[in-house]
């Protein structure tokens, strides 16, 4: 498979590689664990997840959400405890692909992964502040930490890191209107990087770069620490396997004639973020923006993918020494500039008006993103989605008194009119709805028999027998024959397990279409003329 065009996509690793440097360089560093981690990750992820992922397309490595996640870790535990968490996230994506779980990522609302989406972007726009404006600011919480950055700078100005900063963003924004297809990011450092050392502008660097990938190890494997660092892996593991997924199907719908195999992509990551930390790497993950790069420049293999991971490798071994000069608010502009890259503001505001759902589900994830963490995040916005679907779904519901079939004359006609009533049930017939039903059914009086047409009925479960049988035998306390038609095969099941069947049938009072009940009701009226 790698043997097709060759030439085109070792052309379009290499851009990807220009595009991956500046990337990799600022979320190594905003994880807390250094350039070196990130350009680490790169790498070794990069190949790894190529290889045994299941997209073509993919590019992988460290990621602005994953940094998200990172950098409260390195506060409370520490950087080796992200080594930890980041082999364990790898497990359990191993487990994931196994048990098969990748397909389960087409449930998740695209309100909730926008708003997801648009959260992320200001985590990681107000985690760079400090960075751009050349101050120290320590806080959990990222608007806590950037107010506090701001408060520090004002105290005691020094404008060459947020000039530096500033100008790095507007090379990249202005740069990807003006020519969408060139590295601007990797530009713009290049420029900071030369200005602040060709006039020797005293701001904080990089710093110098392994010039090798380290050798594996597991010496920081903590096994006691394990139990403790659990539910960070956990929320690794899934922060992983969504944005790998959702990625994958973003190159899916940029080309034809490709399709990602979710589990073997679990597999993929799985594999790379079990190796990646014993060679001093963060978690990884697939990148959306690198992969779009990827496809664009005209990638159809894997060798794209994994000729981007090895040119970064490269620039290991020989442009360590250039690397280290690199400005740290250059890197902090590059990754600012991707966060207000990573919102589309028309796709946002689309959504928030097609429906005021929608708007509320998009507004509460990005909410609760910034607040809380990522994790929780897509909860809440997956239980709002929920409940909101669920109210639409139970407002669909109905219960309408419908005319009475078959052929009669006025006389007759009148005389069934008095005595017979017929009901139809539309719509799911599920605990959300039933206040619905009954509140019909609580309004029929003074006739003799009722049928309710449950054709039309699209669900039934439990809570909905339970209250369609306290209905039947209200009305049959009141002295009202209740007749069943057109009961589907798939409801009956429910309904016999509930009691709702057994003695209508017994009396002969389920039949298979409302003409057979209004027939058997027709007999049994008294005085027919």
């Amino acid at each position: 498979m790698m043997r097709q065009r060759p030439g085109a996509n070792l052309l379009a690793g290499a851009t990807v590689a220009i595009v991956a440097l500046p990337l990799a360089l600022g979320f190594g560093v905003a994880s807390g664990l250094g350039a070196a981690a990130g350009l680490v990750t790169a790498v070794v992820a990069g190949v790894l997840a190529a290889l045994f992922g299941g997209s073509n397309l993919q590019v992988s490595g460290p990621t602005g959400a994953m940094t998200v996640v990172i950098v409260p870790i390195v506060a409370g535990h520490g950087p080796g405890a992200v080594l930890t968490v980041g082999l364990l996230a790898g497990l359990i994506l191993l487990g994931l692909s196994f048990v098969g779980a990748g397909r389960f990522v087409k449930f998740i609302p695209i309100t909730v992964i926008e708003g997801f989406t648009a959260g992320i972007a200001a985590v990681i726009l107000l985690q760079q502040i400090p960075a751009a404006l050349g101050v120290e600011a320590v806080a959990e919480n990222v608007a806590v930490l950037a107010w506090q950055a701001v408060g520090t700078f004002l105290s005691n100005p020094h404008w060459a890191e947020p000039l530096l900063a500033v100008a790095v963003i507007v090379v990249m924004l202005a740069g990807a209107r003006w020519r969408p297809g060139l590295p601007f990011s990797l530009l713009a450092v290049a420029g900071a990087t030369a200005v602040t050392v060709g006039f020797g502008i005293g701001v904080e660097t990089i710093g110098a770069l392994p010039a090798t990938i380290p050798a594996p190890s597991l010496s920081f494997l903590d096994i006691s620490a394990i139990p403790t660092l659990a539910g960070a892996a956990i929320a690794v593991a899934a922060l992983a396997a969504l944005e790998s997924l959702l990625s994958a199907t973003v190159a899916d719908g940029m080309t034809t004639g490709q399709r990602h195999d979710p589990d073997r992509e679990l597999f993929g990551q799985g594999i790379a973020n079990v190796v990646a930390p014993m060679f001093g790497g963060v978690a990884a993950t697939a990148a959306i923006a690198r992969t779009a790069v990827n496809v664009r420049s005209g990638a159809t293999t894997r060798l794209a993918a994994i000729s981007h991971a090895v040119i970064l490798g490269l620039v290991m071994l020989a442009a360590a020494p250039l690397v280290a000069h690199i400005p740290l608010a250059a890197l902090a502009g590059v990754l600012i500039a991707t966060a207000i890259r990573m919102v589309e503001i028309r796709a946002l505001a689309t959504l928030g008006r097609s429906t005021r759902s929608d708007g509320v589900v998009m507004v509460s994830t990005a909410i609760a993103t910034v607040a809380l963490d990522l994790i929780a995040a897509v909860l809440i916005g997956l239980i709002i989605a929920g409940a909101l679907a669920l109210r639409r779904v139970s407002l669909s519901a109905s219960l309408d008194r419908v005319p009475l079939d078959g052929d009669h004359d006025a006389r007759e006609g009148a005389l069934l009119a008095e005595h017979i009533v017929a009901y139809r049930l539309d719509g799911p017939l599920f605990f959300a709805a039933t206040h619905r039903f009954l509140s019909g059914l609580d309004e029929v009086a003074d006739v003799r028999f009722v049928i309710l047409r449950m054709s039309r009925v699209t669900t039934v479960d439990a809570s909905g027998a339970l209250v369609l049988r306290e209905a039947i035998e209200a009305l049959e306390a009141r002295g009202i024959v209740v007749m069943l038609s057109g009961v589907k095969g798939e409801h009956r099941k429910v309904l016999g397990a509930l009691g709702v069947l057994d003695r209508l049938t017994e009396l002969n009072r389920v039949f298979p279409d409302t003409t057979h009940a209004i027939a058997e009701a027709r007999s049994l009226l008294p005085h027919r003329t």
